[in-house]
C-alpha cells in the first residue's frame, strides 16, 4: 500500500464511531460520501490533478468559458515587463477594473495572513448550467473551488493559488417584478415588488436599475462595487438598515447550486434551512448561488448627508465632546432615520459622515442644531471642515449623471472606454481599491451602553480607544433604534443575534496602498503593518471591556478571530453547521471562517476532522 494510501485508512479510524453514532451510513450512497471525506485534495503537482484531456473536457461543457489564469502583474518582472502588466498598472485604482479581472482581487492581501494569487482555471460562469459544470468537476477531482463575484472578501476568500474559480462576474442581469412570489409560496404569500438580480452585479447595477429608473429601493451596501450575492451570504448593511433592514432579511429566494451539482431554489417555502442559511451565514460555504430575489420598497422622498470635522484644543475637551456627541445621538439620532459614521480621530478630532432618509434638508438641520450651538458656544472646539447638510431627491441618489452635473467631486467613475455611464463608486471608497490590509476588527457596541447611567462608561472607553488608534461607530451596522420590523425580519437570519441589540458597529483597522504579487516597488511595509496591528489590538481591547463577548460582522472583521464560530454567528452556528452537514457533507465549499471550516487545514487542502466538535 502506497503511503498516502496508508495515511487516508488511518485518517478514516476515528470517523466511525461517528458514523455508527449519527446513522450516516445507512445508504451506500451516504456511506460513501463519508468514508471519501477525509480526502485531500488535489494541487497541480500531485498525481490525481486533473489530465490536459479532464479540462478540455471541462471547457466544453461549459461552451468554451474555461480560462488559464496568470496574474497581470506576472508581466512586471525585470525586462519582461510588457502592455499587459502597464495596462494592470494604469487601472489600478479602477475597482471595476480590478472585478473584470478573474486574476485580481479588490484587496491585494493581508499581512502576515494572505495575499493575492490567481486559481490555476476559472469558469467564467454565464449560465447557472456552467456553474454546475464546474462544481461537479471540482467534485470528481477533488479540487479547491473557490467562489468570486465581487471579489471584495477582506479575509481572502475569494480567491486560493491551486484551485479552480468559479467567476460569476459576466451574470449580472438585473430584473424588476411588481409581483413576486417565491416559487412554492403561492397561495401563501401576497404577491409584492422585487428584484431578481444575477450573482455577477454589482450593488451599482441593482441600484441604477431600481432606484435611478425604477424608482424604488432596495438595501444593498455602502459601496457600489461590492457584489450582491457576497453581501447577502454574510448579511448586508448598507446606508439605511435602521429603516429597511440587511440586505439578507429582505431575501424572498435564491438560485443556489450544493455540492451534489443540483441547481436547488431556496425560499420560505421551499429548502427553507438552506435558504436561512444563505441568509447571512457567510458566502461560499454553502454552494453557490446564482440568483437572488429581493424585496423592494417605496423610495422616500429624500436621502441626506451630513459632513463635518471637530477638533478640540486638548484631550480634555475631546473627551466632553466624546460625551456630548454621544448624548446628542442617543437623544436625536437613534432612530430609523439616520445611518452611517462618525469616527474619531488622532489629534482629538471627530469626523462626522452622516446619512439621512424620509427627512428634507430643514428637518436633518434642525436636527443638528442644538449640537452646533453647543459646539459653537465653546472656544475649544473648532471646525476643521465646517458641517454641512444636504438632501437631495431619493431617486437620485447612485444617479451617475446627476452627480457628475451637480456634485462631481463625489464620484469616480469607471474611466475604461465604452465602460457603463452608471458605473461611478463614491470618492470616499477609493483608498480600498487594491489594499492590502494591515489589521481591520468590528465589534458589535450593545444599546445598553446608551442609558442615562452609562455615558460617563462609553465615553471613557471611546476616548481610550482613539489614543490608541483611530476608528469609527457605524450607527447602520446596528438594528437597535431601528424599526420594528427591519429587525424583526433580520431576527430570522443566520447573522448573530447581537445585531439586534447594537447601537453600531464599531470598526478599527490599518492598510497601505496596492500590493500584489509582481508589482513593482519593495512590496507591503510589514514592520509598520505590525506596528499598527498592535495600535488596533489596544483599541479594540478599550471597546471591549465595556462590551464583552461582543460579536463581529463576518464581512468586515479580524483574520485572526480565535472564536470565529461565536463571534460571527453565535447561538445560530449550531443550526448552521447542521444545514452544511446537510447540503455539504463532504466539505467541497471551504472559505476562511466559514461554516465547517474548522474540519480543514488552514489553507483549506487537508481534512482534520469531523467538524462535529461545535454542532
Amino acid at each position: 500500500m502506497k503511503r498516502r494510501d496508508l495515511l487516508k485508512a488511518a485518517l478514516t479510524v476515528p470517523l466511525l464511531p461517528f458514523v455508527m453514532r449519527t446513522g450516516f451510513a445507512t445508504t451506500p450512497r451516504i456511506a460513501s460520501a463519508v468514508a471519501s471525506a477525509f480526502r485531500s485534495r488535489v494541487r497541480p503537482s500531485d498525481p490525481g490533478w486533473p489530465s490536459a484531456t479532464a479540462w478540455d473536457g471541462l471547457k466544453r461543457n461549459v461552451g468554451g468559458r474555461l480560462l488559464k489564469l496568470e496574474s497581470p502583474f506576472a508581466h512586471c518582472q525585470g525586462t519582461t515587463s510588457d502592455a499587459v502588466c502597464a495596462d494592470a498598472l494604469k487601472h489600478l485604482d479602477n475597482p471595476f477594473a480590478l472585478g473584470d479581472q478573474p486574476a485580481l482581487t479588490q484587496t491585494s492581501g493581508w499581512a502576515d495572513a494572505w495575499t493575492s494569487q490567481p486559481s490555476v482555471y476559472a469558469v467564467a460562469a454565464e449560465t447557472t448550467a456552467d456553474v454546475v459544470a464546474a462544481v461537479n468537476f471540482a467534485r470528481k477531482h477533488h479540487l479547491r473551488l473557490v467562489v468570486k463575484g465581487g471579489g471584495h472578501s477582506y479575509q481572502g476568500t475569494s480567491d486560493a493559488p491551486d484551485s479552480l474559480l468559479v467567476w460569476t462576474r459576466r451574470m449580472n442581469k438585473v430584473t424588476l417584478h411588481d409581483h413576486f412570489v417565491a416559487q412554492g409560496c403561492a397561495g401563501r404569500v401576497e404577491p409584492q415588488p422585487a428584484v431578481t438580480v444575477q450573482a455577477g452585479a454589482m450593488w451599482i447595477d441593482a441600484y441604477h436599475a431600481v432606484t435611478t429608473q425604477g424608482g424604488r429601493y432596495v438595501q444593498g451596501g455602502g459601496c457600489t462595487t461590492v457584489g450582491v450575492a457576497g453581501l447577502v451570504q454574510s448579511g448586508g448593511f448598507g446606508n439605511f438598515s435602521k429603516q429597511f433592514g440587511t440586505a439578507a432579511a429582505n431575501l424572498l429566494e435564491a438560485e443556489i447550486v450544493t455540492a451534489d451539482g443540483v441547481a436547488r431554489i431556496a425560499n420560505a417555502c421551499t429548502n427553507p434551512e438552506l435558504f436561512w442559511g444563505i441568509k447571512g451565514g457567510g458566502g461560499g460555504s454553502l454552494g453557490v448561488v446564482t440568483r437572488l430575489t429581493l424585496r423592494t420598497f417605496e423610495l422616500p422622498p429624500f436621502f441626506g448627508a451630513v459632513f463635518g470635522t471637530i477638533k478640540a484644543s486638548s484631550r480634555e475637551a475631546f473627551r466632553a465632546l466624546i460625551v456630548k456627541a454621544m448624548d446628542f445621538y442617543q437623544s436625536a439620532l437613534f432612530n430609523p432615520h439616520w445611518g452611517e459614521q462618525i469616527s474619531f480621530r488622532d489629534g482629538d478630532t471627530l469626523n462626522i459622515s452622516m446619512v439621512f432618509q424620509g427627512l428634507t434638508q430643514q428637518q436633518a438641520e434642525q436636527t443638528w442644531a442644538p449640537f452646533l450651538d453647543w459646539i459653537r458656544g465653546r472656544e475649544e472646539y473648532t471646525f476643521t471642515k465646517p458641517l454641512q447638510v444636504t438632501a437631495l431627491p431619493a431617486r437620485h441618489f447612485w444617479d451617475a449623471e446627476f452627480f457628475r452635473e451637480h456634485a462631481p467631486k463625489f464620484i469616480v467613475s469607471d474611466d475604461r472606454p465604452n465602460a457603463p455611464r452608471h458605473h461611478t463608486l463614491w470618492a470616499g471608497d477609493q483608498d480600498q481599491v487594491g489594499w492590502f490590509i494591515h489589521s481591520y476588527q468590528s465589534a458589535w457596541l450593545p444599546a445598553a451602553l446608551l442609558r442615562p447611567e452609562q455615558p460617563s462608561r462609553l465615553a471613557d472607553a471611546l476616548f481610550t480607544a482613539s489614543q490608541h488608534y483611530d476608528f469609527e461607530l457605524h450607527f447602520n451596522k446596528g438594528l437597535a433604534g431601528g424599526s420594528q420590523d427591519a429587525i424583526a425580519r433580520a431576527r430570522d437570519t443566520a447573522t448573530n443575534p447581537q445585531v439586534l441589540e447594537a447601537f453600531a458597529l464599531a470598526i478599527c483597522g490599518s492598510a497601505g496602498g496596492p500590493a500584489f504579487p509582481g508589482m513593482p516597488g519593495l512590496g507591503p511595509d510589514l514592520p509598520k503593518a505590525r506596528r499598527d496591528a498592535a495600535g488596533v489590538d489596544k483599541a479594540m481591547d478599550a471597546l471591549r471591556a465595556v462590551a464583552p463577548g461582543a460579536g463581529s460582522y463576518v464581512s468586515e472583521s479580524d483574520y485572526f478571530l480565535r472564536d470565529w464560530q461565536q463571534g460571527f454567528w453565535g447561538s445560530n452556528y449550531a443550526r448552521l453547521a447542521n444545514v452544511k452537514r446537510k447540503y455539504d457533507p463532504d466539505g467541497l465549499f471551504f472559505v476562511h471562517h466559514g461554516v465547517g471550516s474548522e474540519s480543514w487545514s488552514e489553507d483549506g487542502f487537508t481534512r482534520l476532522h469531523d467538524g462535529e466538535r461545535h454542532s
